[in-house]
């Protein structure tokens, strides 16, 4: 597993829930240090391991905690530069979605080796859409509903998400678009501003 990937976990629980909470769950699960580093690979079993001793620390089912970690990545001031990458989709809240099949592409030219899951968007009538989600690591749709929810927030949309558990290898996740201006969105702009 991506160093990245073990590293944004790591910062969602110090930012979310304090060091010490942190340090319970790297003894919990076995490792012998508390920092992951980001350019480094890890073995997936010890991402699983970290996830499962989170679990039982926050006392919380692991699909919730996997969700409020897609959220954290997009709301969260310390993880801007993912909203940024994210927000590149499109100006609207559906272009974004139609720029998802993209988005490991994407990530790519920001880390080469870094490998997001397979996204397809399915249209299935107006406004209502299925994501399969393709991943070595099962869990991810649950960090898309999150991500999907933080960025509708962000357009300004309303949605309603569903997680629909596997299908052909996929986790499916289910999008229904109510609102397109619901409210106003963050300000974004293409131009990073510089101070």
């Amino acid at each position: 597993m991506h160093g990245l990937i073990n590293r944004a976990i790591e910062r969602f629980v110090r930012d979310t829930y304090g060091r010490e909470v942190w340090g319970t769950v790297t003894r919990n699960a076995g490792l012998e240090f508390t920092e992951f580093e980001s350019m480094l690979s890890y073995e997936e079993d010890m991402t699983h391991r970290v996830l499962g001793a989170l679990a039982i620390q926050l006392d919380r089912p692991l699909p919730d905690i996997l969700e409020d970690v897609g959220t954290y990545l997009v709301s969260h001031p310390k993880v801007e530069a993912v909203r940024r990458l994210l927000r590149f989709g499109g100006p609207t809240f559906t272009e974004f979605l139609h720029s998802l099949d993209d988005l490991p592409a994407r990530a790519k030219l920001a880390v080469s080796d870094l490998d997001l899951p397979e996204l397809e968007l399915r249209e299935h009538g107006h406004d209502f859409y299925a994501i399969e989600c393709r991943s070595a690591a099962p869990g991810f749709g649950y960090v898309l509903v999150g991500l999907l929810r933080a960025l509708a927030d962000d357009y300004g949309a309303l949605v309603l998400l569903e997680h629909n558990g596997m299908r052909d290898g996929c986790e499916i996740v289910e999008v229904r678009l109510l609102s397109s201006d619901h409210a106003s969105g963050r300000s974004f702009d293409l131009s990073a501003r510089t101070a």
